[in-house]
């Protein structure tokens, strides 16, 4: 529980509070209580007591706040009332001066607070750093010597289980969840229960059933336009290089996308998507591409959107703007969709067109000939409108398709995503009744053609996240 007052807005009648009801849920469903401990600047044996008196069981030192001499100090008194305290180490002198001071538990933070960049790896570098000085600290043996927490950082049952599998016995998680508009369908979702995990990434071969992970804003023209859509919690940020389309953007417009990108999700260089084997059928492939991408795109990624561009212009562009991956939405093909074309991976636009005469087609019959025609190139498939007679291909119609044929495809094992129409007023119904894959939308959060009305940005993101939590439930 946040105590600190003047930059965090916290205060000890919050931590009481919280030992107050956790005591009272505790007692009603009989089970033990739940551990709380103070987060503040604690530098004196005071600030320890005066934790202890309003409830907490135990606090949070930082080692860069702390003298060597005082840091032992305050830990021998935290245990003398009680406590063994979580201390705060990010470089490694840092632990040094933690071990010292006789430190049991130790917390990384992932976060370099003198320069606020954001390195998941640094727990790990922790990690190894205790295997080589031969300190026990995973909790799978017997008692360890070390008990090691990852602090900042972490969002997804993806991170927990990185750390589970080097002997991280504890995550601290704050940022994430206090921003989910369910909590505790947050917390549940984190799979803090290795049982679960694995469950959650089988890939039996049946229907996709995990609901909507993606959400993409398109036809991006500014840095402000793609601020607006990462700070609402958008995946994917698409720029058009498409000729035709009157939301097309010029290299300089790209790179400054790009940088502001980067800037938001703290890193300085383009996301690796790791790709997945493809020894497996199409359908098995693009299910575990999927999951490296939503597990990639938890900081949002830039999309460059092209097509039928040739494939060497796309990978001049994807280097000179530093884009993160591809869309292709034209006559392409499948193959042209492989990673190795760009050095990036590629999402693949199949179009479902409107108007087409003739005998109509069940959603089952269109989605099977989609499937046969998949292959294990594409990182995952963009589902879009298009319209019959239309030589370039789809997208930018504004109108949408029938949904159900989306439905039919995740039935048969493939996530999609889908786009075409949606706006701020549909999404939700889209999310709650198909629960694609993945929502992408450009026109339907338009002030003007490439100019997006950041309020709707805010409601379509917004609303795709409720819908989602909801469809989930």
């Amino acid at each position: 529980v946040l105590t600190e007052e003047r930059w965090f807005k916290g205060s000890l009648a919050d931590l009481t509070s919280a030992r107050m009801n956790t005591t009272a849920a505790a007692k009603k469903d009989n089970k033990t209580r739940t551990a709380i401990l103070r987060k503040d600047f604690v530098t004196s044996t005071y600030q320890i007591a005066e934790a202890a008196a309003a409830g907490a069981d135990t606090i949070l030192l930082m080692v860069s706040t702390s003298p060597s001499n005082v840091l032992k100090e305050l830990i021998d008194f935290a245990r003398s009332i009680g406590m063994e305290p979580l201390v705060e180490v990010h470089a490694l002198i840092e632990l040094d001066i933690a071990i010292d001071a006789g430190a049991k538990v130790i917390g990384v933070n992932n976060r370099n607070l003198h320069t606020f960049q954001l390195d998941l790896a640094q727990t790990e570098k922790v990690a190894e750093e205790l295997k080589k000085r031969g300190l026990s600290y995973r909790h799978d043996g017997d008692t360890p010597q070390i008990t090691l927490c990852a602090l900042s950082g972490m969002s997804s049952a993806h991170d927990v289980d990185r750390y589970r599998k080097v002997g991280v016995g504890m995550c601290l998680i704050g940022e994430s969840l206090m921003r989910a508009s369910d909590p505790s369908l947050a917390i549940r979702g984190l799979c803090l229960d290795p049982k679960d995990y694995e469950a959650s990434q089988c890939i039996s071969g049946g229907a996709y059933t995990g609901g909507t992970k993606i959400v993409k804003v398109c036809g991006i023209t500014s840095a402000e336009d793609a601020l607006v859509a990462c700070r609402a919690g958008a995946s994917l940020i698409g720029v058009i290089f498409a000729e035709k389309s009157k939301r097309k953007v010029s290299f300089d417009q790209a790179r400054e996308i790009v940088d502001a990108v980067r800037k938001f999700g703290e890193r300085s260089d383009r996301v690796n998507v790791d790709d997945a084997e493809t020894n497996g059928s199409p359908v098995s492939t693009l299910v575990a591409k999927s999951r490296a991408l939503e597990r990639a795109s938890l900081r949002p990624l830039v999309v460059g959107v092209f097509q039928n561009s040739p494939l060497e212009v796309v990978k001049e562009t994807v280097e000179r703007c530093g884009l993160d991956m591809v869309q292709l939405h034209g006559s392409e093909g499948m193959a042209a969709a492989n990673s190795k074309n760009f050095g990036v991976p590629a999402l693949r636009v199949v179009d479902i067109e409107l108007g087409s005469d003739g005998e109509q087609k069940s959603s089952a019959e269109i989605a099977s000939t989609i499937i046969a025609k998949v292959t294990t190139d594409p990182i995952a498939i963009l589902l879009d409108t298009s319209i019959k007679g239309d030589k370039h291909g789809g997208g930018g119609t504004g109108k949408t398709f029938d949904w159900t044929i989306a439905e039919s495809i995740q039935n048969m094992g493939l996530p999609v995503i889908i786009a075409g129409g949606l706006t701020p007023e549909n999404i939700g119904e889209a999310v709650g009744n198909v629960r694609p894959w993945g929502v992408d939308v450009a026109g339907g959060v338009e002030a003007g053609p490439g100019v997006k009305d950041h309020d709707k940005v805010r409601n379509f993101v917004g609303g795709a996240k409720k819908a989602a939590a909801e469809a989930s439930k």
